[in-house]
């Protein structure tokens, strides 16, 4: 019972160090970027021997990871806690929560963001650890195109032709993931939320500077269209918040 007691106390104490040092990361991320974050740095901030710090992470990239994975469930959390809020037949209004919990996200958590949607860190690969992950998110969507699917929406529309390449990269992800929907309509699905990380990286890095005065109104204009276009809505959007 004891000595049971004392694991806990051990485990305790590793799981605050283990959010201490990736807090301090965060803030070295937030200051000088990814490219400059050591496990020594991150030491001395926290006023440690980088010894100390190596026993929980034996390198930067495992450090790193950790983050990554953080970053990935976070925005994915938001995302399912978004769809999950919404009927589940009320696939536009779905689509529209998402987005905006996913924007808003990204708005609050810029470093986070920038780590898993921005410029990809030099000499640091992803292990397979985060694709799990990095797809909650895509999850989401993919719920709301099946469920859209089987409400008898997507309905045939003009596409243009695929290209066989695209054919055999849908087809694939069709049997894998969603069989009930048409390859045109996952493209569709796939360009409208490659589309919202466009959309908000460009927010985010300042690319919109001086050309929208309303982000708030074009980015829900532009959510709304995307339902139009990937055959979510036939007529006026719902809102969903």
């Amino acid at each position: 019972m004891v000595e049971s007691a004392s694991r806990t106390a051990r485990a305790r104490a590793r799981d605050e160090l283990t959010r201490e040092i990736k807090q301090a990361a965060r803030r070295r991320l937030a200051q000088a970027g990814s490219a400059e974050l050591s496990l020594r740095a991150v030491a001395r901030d926290l006023g440690l021997a980088s010894s100390a710090v190596y026993r929980y992470f034996p390198s930067r990239d495992d450090l790193l990871t950790a983050l990554i994975i953080d970053a990935f469930d976070a925005v994915g959390g938001v995302a399912e806690e978004a769809d999950a809020a919404c009927g589940r037949g009320d696939v536009t209004g779905r689509w529209l929560a998402v987005t905006r919990a996913v924007r808003a996200w990204a708005l609050a958590n810029r470093h986070e963001y920038t780590l898993v949607y921005g410029t990809p860190v030099p000499g640091y690969r992803a292990p397979q650890d985060t694709v799990g992950h990095a797809t909650r998110i895509t999850d989401v969507l993919l719920g709301i195109l099946r469920d859209a699917a089987a409400a008898g929406g997507l309905a045939d529309r003009e596409d243009v032709p695929l290209p066989d390449a695209v054919h055999a990269d849908l087809s694939r992800l069709r049997t894998l993931f969603v069989p009930e929907v048409t390859e045109p309509a996952l493209a569709r699905g796939l360009m409208a939320w490659m589309l919202l990380f466009g959309t908000i990286s460009f927010e985010m890095f300042g690319h919109l500077y001086n050309v929208l005065a309303d982000y708030d109104a074009f980015f829900e204009h532009e959510m709304r269209q995307m339902a139009v276009f990937i055959g979510l809505d036939r007529g006026p959007a719902r809102d969903a918040g």
